[in-house]
């Protein structure tokens, strides 16, 4: 290990540990299961709009999104579209679904889960929705999660190399440990500093990134075959596949419950136009961070600035989901080097953190509360989430075990499933006052599972020649589904009680 890596990782260290101590410190303020899982809603404007992107944007935002952007052409163009499709989504779920979402969680009998909102919400006497949707919360954040153990894991084996699985151990007890200890205020707090530090270091590189290369004389025509159109290997349906990333956003528990923490109704407006300002620019620089990679990484490498063994034969990384951290490690001291890298940790850890928190309380107030121990006391829940994380946790980290995953690809699997199953259900249940609750079930059920069957199934017949059709995003034809069922059962069967339509129209007029 180099002296440069040392100083790194003791940066990374004191980075580490700060975050564990905030775990400790809110480990005995977390006196009810509703603390521990919603924080007893009680989260301002900029904890509310900074732990919403930071939990959303995950290590994806610094590995992701530039690393496909690294990959002139067809990866450029992609990232561009969805960059743009993101920002769409954030947009319109922070204008159409935040404000709603947070009054009727609480009229609702103060639901802290979204699958305990369903319930409430149809007045169901049935526990079938409510555990359907927190199998699903289960199934998808266990595979979310793990793919922000492998980008952990990736970092750590860059900066300390010491091989992919221990690294992966030490991205799995970092993230869990002060998850498990803090419970939702630990979780957003952090999520506070750590959306400021993503922001200023994807500043940052791309303007020092932009500066060098006009400096050395570079010829900006180069970057001039990326095309916003139609271009051979990205299609119109490559296009509105990119764009269909913002769909998504309706159906994220882990950004949804942020809206249902924030203090007061009227404070969505403001945590808008600061998430709004964050995501923007956040999504433009990581782009354009990956778009001046290529022709950067090629001088440094004419100069001799890189190590061997990091560009192949075509002078080309040789993950490119690292470009972000290459670029970091090489441009600045390495104290500052080291700070950038906590961003991509921090990147990691504020999506994480969430993804753990979420699915355990869907487990230990949706199922272990519904089906196991109806009568079960605040100190049980708030042990059995705690023992759930680390279930989750483990198994996370067994489906994280191969260092060739994709970051980008296993986020955009999970993330379609979370937006077919629960997007078209959320839109529904918040504006549509016929929707009842067996409309919502099969919107669950039949969105969840064609994302899931649409992901696999067609690649395990065809192969490496799957037809078109099948090579569309998996949210699409799943949140189709999910929607059109959701009207045909809904209207197909009993309208909804006079309580349950009293109480929808209530929400327009309360003020929370």
């Amino acid at each position: 290990m180099t002296s440069q890596s040392i100083i790194q990782g003791i940066v990374l260290l004191l980075y580490l540990i700060s975050m564990i101590m905030v775990g400790f410190v809110f480990y005995k303020k977390n006196t009810t299961h509703a603390d521990y899982i919603l924080g007893d809603r009680g989260m301002n404007v900029w904890v509310t709009s900074m732990s919403a992107q930071a939990s959303d944007m995950s290590g994806w935002l610094l590995m992701g999104l530039p690393g496909t952007a690294y990959l002139l052409g067809v990866g450029t163009t992609e990232a561009i579209w969805t960059a743009i499709g993101l920002a769409l989504g954030t947009y319109l779920n922070w204008l159409i679904v935040a404000k709603p979402l947070r009054k009727y969680t609480q009229i609702a009998g103060n639901s802290i889960t979204i699958p305990d909102f369903l319930q409430n919400r149809f007045k169901s006497k049935s526990s079938v929705l409510r555990i359907f949707s927190a199998l699903f919360i289960l199934i998808f954040f266990t595979v979310y999660t793990s793919s922000m153990f492998a980008a952990g894991a990736k970092l750590f084996d860059y900066i300390f190399g010491m091989g992919y699985f221990p690294a992966l151990i030490l991205s799995v007890f970092v993230v869990t440990a002060y998850t498990f200890l803090g419970g939702f205020k630990a979780v957003c707090w952090t999520d506070l500093f750590q959306g400021l530090l993503m922001f200023v270091a994807i500043v940052i590189v791309p303007c020092v990134m932009f500066k060098e290369l006009n400096g050395s004389g570079f010829e900006w025509s180069e970057l001039g075959n990326v095309s916003l159109g139609v271009t051979k290997g990205f299609g119109a349906m490559s296009i509105v596949s990119a764009i269909a990333w913002g769909l998504g956003y309706f159906g994220q528990p882990h950004i949804l419950t942020r809206f249902m923490a924030i203090k007061s109704s009227k404070e969505i407006k403001p945590a808008r136009r600061i998430a709004m300002v964050w995501v923007i620019i956040s999504l433009a620089m990581a782009v354009l961070v990956g778009m001046l990679a290529n022709p950067f990484l090629k001088e440094m490498m004419a100069s001799g600035q890189l190590a061997d063994g990091i560009l192949d034969a075509n002078g080309m990384l040789l993950d490119s989901e690292k470009v972000f951290m290459v670029l970091v490690q090489h441009m600045f001291p390495t104290i500052i080097a080291g700070i950038f890298l906590s961003a991509v940790l921090a990147a990691i850890m504020s999506t994480a953190d969430s993804q753990l928190l979420v699915a355990s309380s869907s487990f230990s107030s949706d199922i272990y509360n519904t089906i196991f121990n109806k009568n079960a006391s605040e100190k049980t829940l708030l042990n059995v989430s705690r023992i759930t994380i680390l279930v989750i946790a483990v198994i996370a980290c067994l489906l994280a075990l191969d260092p060739n995953s994709s970051v980008f690809e296993i986020v955009a699997h999970a993330w379609a499933g979370f937006g077919a199953a629960f997007g078209p259900v959320i839109l529904c249940s918040l504006f549509w006052k016929r929707c009842n609750e067996k409309g919502a079930l099969a919107g669950v059920i039949s969105g969840g599972a064609v994302a899931l069957l649409w992901a696999y199934v067609p690649a395990a017949i065809w192969g490496e020649n799957i037809p078109t059709i099948f090579t569309t995003y998996e949210i699409i034809p799943g949140f189709i589904v999910s929607l059109a069922l959701i009207f045909i059962v809904s209207l197909a069967t009993k309208a909804p009680s006079k309580e349950v339509i009293e109480e929808f129209e209530s929400v327009k007029t309360a003020d929370i």
